[in-house]
């Protein structure tokens, strides 16, 4: 019960399967927790068809509808602390995240990171098969991002992470307020302002090939409207209050600590 990998979905038939059977067939002890949301094309049915081949290691929480990535991984979170894991991955289900980066996000929290950050921005990372409009309004929205909120994270709008137990445990999870895109740079933004060391470790991210991208025009613009609420409201007394955990000791001693923007 130490690696859960979160891979939130919504109508992902084409890439579940596989994405299941290379994570865990990697054979690094990493479990696996599919939060679907409603799937019209059946995406849970096939999870559940590989619970005989992978009991113990596999497991489906099943929502009413499309709820919001945010949400999703909040569910997640939730469930997985419940259980005791103590690494707590995020992953997308389309392979744009390659399985095999897990290790290292892995090692850079055990080697002392709270918060582990699968970076496209850093010396060593990359974008593949993406047009260059989205790579352009990717690195835009990074920069937005550190420019307005000041978080020291060259790509905050990653969502390709692994927190460590005492990272979400000490978050109050329901003062995360953001449910598209956001909710990334929101949950960097709230590590950072909890005094958490984060590092980021180069990936190469590719485009998916199968399934139908969840980019929309809304997702956008909560971004660009969030980062702004995000600074606003950082600037007053209350909101490192509305981001700790009440019953959480970890949150209350902690002190900041410098944050470390590629691992070594």
């Amino acid at each position: 019960m130490e690696k859960i990998v979160i891979i939130p979905t919504y109508n992902e038939k084409e890439n579940i399967e596989n994405i299941i059977n290379v994570v865990i067939g990697m054979q690094l002890n990493f479990h696996v927790l599919i939060i679907d949301d409603n799937s019209p094309d059946g995406t849970a049915a096939i999870v559940k068809s590989l619970f005989e081949k992978y009991p113990g290691v596999l497991f489906l929480e099943e929502r009413k509808g499309k709820l919001g990535l945010g949400t999703a991984y909040i569910h997640g979170f939730k469930w997985a602390l419940d259980k005791g894991y103590q690494f707590i991955f995020e992953m997308d289900a389309d392979f744009s995240h390659n399985p095999s980066d897990l290790q290292n996000l892995y090692l850079a929290c055990k080697n002392g990171a709270d918060l582990a950050i699968g970076s496209r921005y850093v010396k060593g990372g990359a974008v593949e098969n993406w047009p260059a409009n989205r790579i352009a309004l990717s690195k835009g929205a990074s920069l937005y991002t550190r420019i307005i909120t000041w978080m020291p994270v060259k790509d905050p709008t990653a969502g390709f992470v692994c927190y460590t137990k005492k990272v979400l445990e000490a978050m109050n999870l329901d003062g995360i307020s953001f449910v598209g895109y956001a909710f990334q740079i929101e949950m960097k933004f709230a590590a950072w302002k909890l005094g958490f060391k984060i590092a980021e470790v180069p990936i190469t991210f590719k485009d998916r090939k199968l399934g139908v991208s969840k980019m929309n025009k809304g997702i956008v613009k909560e971004g660009i409207l969030g980062v702004l609420k995000l600074r606003w409201n950082s600037m007053f007394k209350d909101y490192h209050k509305k981001l700790t955990n009440k019953n959480d000791v970890v949150a209350k001693v902690l002190s900041p600590t410098e944050v470390s923007l590629e691992s070594k």
